[in-house]
């Protein structure tokens, strides 16, 4: 139905709780790691990395550069 399997949707689900965190911007990379169920923030760099391209801290950047914008 997801068009993908478990471990693949959880995997997304993830990234997509890291994002979210890492553009507010209101907690460290240990706290958001913990959080979302990586052992330690080294973990978690690792995957977001491997899954999005760039690090967690190049993510944030770009995304506090970047204004939001508004649909409608």
């Amino acid at each position: 139905m997801l068009g993908c399997g478990p471990i693949e949707y959880l995997a997304r689900w993830r990234m997509a709780l890291a994002k979210d965190a890492l553009m507010r911007g209101t907690k460290t990379l240990d706290g958001i790691a913990d959080e979302i169920g990586y052992e330690s923030a080294s973990a978690f760099s690792t995957a977001f990395r491997k899954r999005l391209g760039c690090s967690p801290g190049k993510f944030a950047r770009n995304a506090s550069v970047q204004p939001a914008t508004l649909d409608g």
